[in-house]
């Protein structure tokens, strides 16, 4: 039996850009829990992928890719989609994806169900994440609410084989499990 693999997470930051800053329901806010979250992440010497809408303008600064991170330019929701994003997980050994960013429903959503698919473990970032600014009178659920829903539903997933979280960014801890005595 082949040994097992060991525990490498990733950080992946979904579409905070310029262009749909306006957007954003609590921008400040969420800018400010990613970026904390990467700045411990960094520390800790956790890959931190920037995924960027095509069109959509540059990286929030506070947000912006250090020198060498990799960054994937997407065409649609899905970050997996026709890009290279599966191919840098694996080459940086990767087994479970920290997903934040914009939109909640659309592309976080999206990418974190794929990246269920493509074999990683799964942590959606509770406070990591928001949707769009809701204009009155919309068939949207309020953005509160919207982000609430989509944490729920991530508490109660099942998917074979693979491990779902949602933690609030405070509760991220990025040291590795450790592992079983019996596995050596």
């Amino acid at each position: 039996m082949p040994p097992p693999t060991p525990h490498r997470a990733a950080l992946l930051v979904i579409d905070m850009q310029h262009a749909v800053q306006p957007l954003m329901h609590r921008a400040d806010h969420t800018v400010g829990t990613i970026a904390g979250l990467s700045s411990r992440a960094r520390a800790a010497n956790v890959p931190v992928i920037t995924v960027q809408q095509r069109g959509c303008g540059e990286v929030l600064p506070a947000l912006a890719p250090r020198s060498g991170e990799p960054v994937v330019t997407k065409a649609c929701a899905d970050a997996f989609l026709n890009t290279g994003l599966d191919e840098t997980l694996t080459r940086l050994g990767v087994t479970e994806v920290l997903v934040t960013g914009f939109a909640t429903e659309n592309c976080v959503e999206t990418t974190a169900r794929q990246a269920l698919s493509h074999g990683y473990d799964l942590v959606l970032v509770a406070d990591g994440h928001t949707t769009s600014v809701r204009s009155q009178p919309t068939d949207f659920a309020p953005a509160d609410r919207a982000i609430a829903h989509h944490n729920e539903i991530y508490r109660h997933i099942d998917f074979p084989d693979r491990a779902v979280r949602v933690l609030p960014a405070g509760e991220i801890d990025f040291t590795p499990p450790e592992r079983d005595a019996a596995e050596g």
